[in-house]
C-alpha cells in the first residue's frame, strides 16, 4: 500500500508548508556516547512535532469534498496539534479525541488552534471505538495517528531530508534511532531510508515498560503492551505497533534501546544545553538511547530524532534540575 514514491509525493504536496528541520550535533553529546551524534530536530516542526507532515499529508491528499465535512483524530496531543493546524490551513473544521491525562500544555494548544477536544480516560475507554463512533455519527474523515498510508507517506518526509543532510554533511554509514509509538515515523522513515540511504540501520527506541515494538520484532508477531499508563514518554505509548507499519518495520528495522523515564529527562537537559533545543520526554527518547545505549548499536555515526517539543514548564524544569549530572543515568 506504500512505498517510497508515495513519500515523494507527499514530499511535494508540504513544499512550501512543511518545516525542512536542521540536523544539529554538538562535540560535547559525541563525547557522551563516544561517536558522532546527529540530531534531527522534529520539535521545531510546526505544532511542535513530526506529526504536522503526517497531518498535512493526509488532509492534502483528500478530495474537497471529503475534507470540507471536517475530520477527526484521537491523540495524547501532538498528532491532535498536527490535525488541528493541518485543517485549520485546509479551512475545515477538526474534532480531536484526547486522553484525559494529556499534557494540559498539550490539551490548551490543541483548543487553542481550533480544535473541539473530546476527552477520554486512556486505561479504560477504546479510543479507536470511540472514534469511529464520532465519525460515523457526524460524518467526519477519521486521521489515524499511524494506520493510515498517507501519514505514513508524511512521516516519511522526515527520512528523505535526512538522507539528504547525511550526504551534506558527509555522514556515510549510520544507526537512526526513532522514537516509537504506533510505528508510522519509524515505519515511514525506514521507507525512505531504505531507497535513499541504504548503508542506514533503523532502530525503534521505547521507554521502559512500553517496549511493544521491540517484543514486536523479536517475536515477529504484534504484541501488546500490559499497560497503557505509567511513563513521563506520553507522546509514545501506545498498545502496539499499528497494522500498518508494523510488516514495514519486520521488514526494516533492527532492535533498538529501551530507556528509562530518568534517561529521558536527562537526554533532554542535553539537549536543551548543548543544543539549545527544548524536547518532551518521549521526543528525547532516541537521543537517551543515542547517549547512553551505543554499546548496543552498529558501529558509525548516530542519528536521533527529537520527534517532539511539546512539554509542560513543570516537566521541563524536572529535566533541567539534573542537567549538571555527568554520569549516565539509570536505563
Amino acid at each position: 500500500m506504500i512505498g517510497v514514491e508515495m513519500i515523494r509525493a507527499a514530499a511535494r504536496r508540504a513544499n512550501g508548508r512543511v518545516r525542512q528541520t536542521p540536523l544539529l550535533s554538538s562535540p560535547f553529546l559525541d563525547e557522551i556516547a563516544g561517536r558522532r551524534v546527529f540530531v534531527k530536530a522534529e520539535c521545531l516542526q510546526h505544532t511542535g512535532s513530526f506529526k504536522f507532515r503526517g497531518a498535512w499529508s493526509a488532509l492534502s491528499a483528500m478530495d474537497e469534498k471529503t475534507r470540507a465535512r471536517g475530520v477527526i483524530a484521537y491523540s495524547s496531543g501532538n498528532h491532535a496539534q498536527g490535525v488541528t493546524l493541518a485543517a485549520r490551513m485546509h479551512n475545515t473544521h477538526a474534532v480531536i479525541i484526547m486522553p484525559s491525562d494529556a499534557p494540559a500544555l498539550k490539551i490548551a494548544n490543541t483548543k487553542a488552534l481550533g480544535a473541539e477536544v473530546v476527552l477520554y480516560e486512556r486505561a479504560t475507554e477504546d479510543r479507536d471505538a470511540l472514534g469511529a463512533d464520532l465519525a460515523e455519527a457526524r460524518g467526519l474523515t477519521l486521521v489515524k495517528p499511524f494506520d493510515d498510508p498517507f501519514v505514513v507517506a508524511g512521516q516519511g518526509t522526515v527520512g528523505l531530508e535526512i538522507a539528504a543532510q547525511a550526504r551534506a554533511a558527509g555522514i556515510e554509514k549510520a544507526a537512526v534511532l526513532v522514537p516509537c509509538g504506533g510505528g508510522g515515523l519509524t515505519s515511514g522513515t525506514a521507507l525512505a531510508l531504505a531507497d535513499e540511504a541504504p548503508h542506514m540501520s533503523v532502530h525503534p527506541v521505547e521507554p521502559e515498560g512500553f517496549d511493544d515494538t521491540n517484543r514486536s520484532l523479536a517475536s515477529g508477531r504484534i504484541e501488546r503492551n500490559p499497560t497503557l499508563t505509567g511513563s513521563i514518554c506520553d507522546a509514545i505509548i501506545t498498545p502496539s505497533p499499528g497494522e500498518l507499519p508494523f510488516p514495514i518495520l519486520r521488514r526494516l528495522c533492527q532492535p533498538g534501546p529501551v530507556v528509562s523515564d530518568n534517561a529521558c529527562l536527562q537526554a533532554m537537559a542535553l539537549a536543551f544545553s548543548h543544543l539549545k533545543i527544548v524536547v518532551e520526554p518521549g521526543g528525547a527518547a532516541a537521543l537517551a538511547g543515542a547517549l547512553f545505549h551505543a554499546d548496543m548499536l552498529p558501529e558509525g555515526d548516530v542519528i536521533a530524532i527529537a520527534s517532539g517539543g511539546n512539554v509542560d514548564d513543570a516537566m521541563f524544569e524536572l529535566a533541567l534540575s539534573g542537567r549538571d549530572q555527568k554520569a549516565a543515568p539509570n536505563g
